[in-house]
């Protein structure tokens, strides 16, 4: 499995030669770009931008205009697409419907598609009959899961280590997709992980929140390098 290092410090990226997931809301409206070392993918921000305004503020034409010039910071795996979180709180902060989330994150992925950039197609829902009706709905629209390189998995970071996600996660793996886990902490990958082709976490942000590294002079590790390559190191164990 390949697991990405959430990332907030866009200096990394020249500094480490790990995979690294860093989300769009860190480096759009800089002045330059870092140049990558090591592979990378970039989170879309959506949960950010639907749990605090109810929708997205931008298009997808501009959205895709935002991927081409983050591109050059070179070796971007993919890009996650503006999907629609399917959590209780996110829904009802839109007032619609778990189902017109699933649609409006499929329609959104093909308007990416077609603006050529390295979008991922993303499986939504909440129940695993949401999962399997936004599977049949990309089918329905011309999308191949099976052909897909990566599907990224979303809504389950927040209930991550629950059996209802390990039961989702391995009923979608059965199917032949290359499932990407977001924010999949230790314990869901202890539960699920070989059912994941890939996955993220900024968990070890969290945990440095609460932790003070004798021989660092920061009051806590929350954007330590050495914190998050030590966290990873636990990570990656998990995962064997």
């Amino acid at each position: 499995m390949k697991f990405y290092l959430g990332c907030y410090n866009a200096a990394w990226f020249k500094r480490l030669d790990i995979p690294l997931f860093v989300s769009r809301n860190r480096l759009i409206g800089r002045k330059s770009l870092p140049e990558a070392l090591g592979t990378w993918s970039l989170d879309s921000g959506g949960f950010t931008e639907v749990a605090t305004h109810g929708r997205w503020r931008i298009t997808a034409q501009q959205y895709a205009t935002e991927v081409k010039w983050l591109q050059q910071i070179g070796n971007m795996d993919w890009c996650a697409p503006q999907d629609y979180m399917c959590e209780p709180p996110i829904v009802a902060k839109t007032g619609l419907s778990v189902e017109k989330h699933i649609q409006l994150t499929v329609q959104n992925y093909l308007e990416l598609k077609e603006l050529d950039i390295p979008v991922i197609p993303v499986l939504q829902g909440w129940q695993l009959d949401d999962y399997i009706a936004c599977a049949d709905l990309y089918r329905t629209n011309g999308v191949d899961l099976t052909a897909a390189s990566t599907v990224g998995l979303g809504s389950v970071c927040r209930r991550q280590a629950t059996s209802e996600i390990e039961q989702i996660t391995r009923e979608l793996y059965s199917y032949g997709f290359s499932l990407h886990g977001f924010g999949v902490k230790i314990a869901g990958l202890h539960k699920y992980g070989k059912y994941l082709k890939s996955a993220d976490s900024m968990a070890w942000s969290f945990g440095g929140r609460m932790t003070q590294d004798p021989n660092c002079d920061k009051k806590n590790c929350a954007n330590c390098l050495h914190y998050a390559l030590t966290w990873r190191d636990k990570v990656l164990k998990a995962a064997a």
